[in-house]
């Protein structure tokens, strides 16, 4: 005798509640195989879980359509960042710049290396270090960094900043209606479990073989185990 597992992903789950209600539709009253109680249940889940599961995709679409360009926000940020970092320390080798001033910038002790800029997080600390550093030394009296300019590299930092809130907030969206589907899926489960039920046990009286085909007729789904003839 096969045996029967519920669905383990959200398509499958909703395309056991699927078969069930239009097998049920279809049926004549008399020869329901499920309780109008288990398939008013079971198209109200139905409903709510297609609406999480499709706003999910919609979120997720949205999101890594973000990325994509926030992914460019990012190199550039990176790059007129780092670039920058390279032309200050060049400067104080050149003695256009006292080294002393590296402090300004939170520099002092990275011995002249281009900070960490590896993670968006860094790149949010390092690059308002890096503008704050240059604008104070400016205003004390210091000759401007050009190619790039503090200008240019505050523009790229700016967009990459916004651009990092946004996702965050994409991400956020995405996880809360994410968690939704998983908690949701407990009450989806439930459901299929007790169509699958009331038709297993309504279907007892008749041959297994007969019994096994009704049953996949309302979305119950049976495996065999090795050595089971299908």
């Amino acid at each position: 005798m096969p045996y029967r597992r519920l669905p383990n992903t959200d398509a499958a789950r909703i395309k056991a509640l699927k078969t069930a209600i239009e097998k049920a539709e279809t049926t004549d009253f008399q020869e329901l195989q499920i309780s109008t109680k288990v398939l008013h249940s079971a198209k109200v889940v139905l409903a709510h879980f297609e609406g999480l599961c499709a706003r999910y995709r919609q979120l997720f679409e949205i999101q890594v359509k973000a990325n994509k360009s926030f992914t460019g926000k990012v190199r550039n940020a990176r790059m007129y960042i780092s670039h920058f970092v390279q032309v200050l320390y060049m400067s104080v080798l050149r003695e256009e710049i006292k080294e002393k001033q590296l402090e300004f910038y939170g520099l002092e002790n990275l011995n002249q290396v281009v900070p960490d800029l590896s993670s968006n997080d860094q790149l949010v600390e390092w690059g308002q270090k890096i503008i704050n550093g240059e604008n104070k030394r400016i205003s004390l009296g210091g000759v401007p960094i050009y190619n790039p300019s503090i200008a240019k590299v505050s523009v790229m930092y700016s967009l990459f900043k916004e651009g990092y809130q946004t996702q965050k907030l994409h991400q956020k969206a995405t996880q809360r209606v994410m968690d939704e589907v998983a908690k949701y899926r407990e009450t989806v489960d439930k459901v299929i479990f007790e169509i699958w039920e009331e038709v297993e046990k309504s279907s007892n009286n008749i041959p297994v073989d007969q019994r096994i085909e009704r049953n996949r007729e309302y979305g119950v789904v049976y495996y065999y185990r090795k050595g089971e003839i299908s």
